[in-house]
């Protein structure tokens, strides 16, 4: 290949072109230009143009989700944990197996195995009891005792059953009439209120310092799961539903920090 001038016809250039050179320069014209169509889409906002290829805001928005996923499936596994433990409540299959408090490990510390049901710092606020003949709500105006320190009894009546722990019964049964309003101990949330067959309608509040008490064989409910109620608002009525029932009565249990305590240490059912 030669270039000329064309007015003097003076060779200005000569190029020997052969197979080869043209082989060769067809490959690097091909590498050139793929080259710069792949910097062009991979370094520019060009790739999100491609069908299939994820934007750079999608894929923040999916790092995104996978946070929130992981955290929606821990808050599962936590609240399942939670109404497994619940349903061991209603159900009265509660074990207490800790093996640092074994009696074998406390013989060989010389020390005396624990009772059954232990104090804990949280029995503080089960000092102050209020007893009335009132069917609904107390009048608790002009009084000094407030609602956080404040528990009521649910009912009150003749106890027919016992707490007795070793018969896996860990509440007390207070004999009551058809529809006795049943009232809430203390402000709180209610976690549970759903029928069961074997203990027929049941309701759970969760109390602040860790309190959860519980309603069985009840006639009906009058609150519903998520509620919030007051210290003394009724939240059932007394019946005697459920296998397990043996006349109308309250079911009555009391646990703390996932203990259940005697209720008769702490509240007054007498009537008198």
């Amino acid at each position: 290949m030669v270039i000329i001038n064309e007015e003097t016809f003076e060779e200005r250039i000569q190029y020997r072109i052969t197979k080869l050179s043209i082989i060769l320069g067809s490959i690097f014209a091909s590498l050139s230009i793929a080259a710069f169509f792949y910097l062009s889409i991979a370094y520019t906002p060009l790739k999100e143009y491609i069908p299939g290829y994820d934007s750079s805001e999608l894929r923040k928005k999916a790092v995104q989700n996978l946070f929130i996923t992981d955290s929606l499936i821990t808050l599962y596994n936590q609240n399942l944990q939670y109404l497994e433990a619940i349903k061991g409540v209603l159900n009265e299959e509660v074990f207490f197996e800790n093996p640092d408090l074994s009696e074998q490990n406390l013989q060989g510390q010389n020390q005396d195995p624990p009772s059954f049901v232990s104090s804990v710092p949280e029995d503080s606020i089960l000092r102050a009891f209020v007893s009335g003949q009132d069917k609904y709500n107390p009048d608790l105006r002009g009084s000094n005792v407030t609602l956080e320190t404040l528990l009521l009894p649910p009912a009150l009546g003749a106890i027919s059953q016992k707490f007795n722990p070793e018969e896996e019964h860990y509440a007390i049964d207070i004999v009551l009439e058809k529809n006795t309003p049943i009232k809430a101990i203390s402000d709180g949330r209610v976690v549970f209120a759903e029928w069961t067959a074997q203990t027929g309608y049941v309701i759970i509040i969760e109390h602040i310092k860790g309190i959860l008490s519980v309603y069985k064989h009840n006639s009906s409910l009058s609150k519903k799961q998520g509620d919030v109620v007051q210290a003394g608002e009724m939240i059932a009525l007394a019946g005697n539903t459920g296998e397990f029932s043996t006349g109308f009565h309250l079911h009555f249990e009391l646990w703390i920090e996932g203990y259940p305590m005697n209720t008769q240490n702490f509240f007054n059912f007498s009537k008198e």
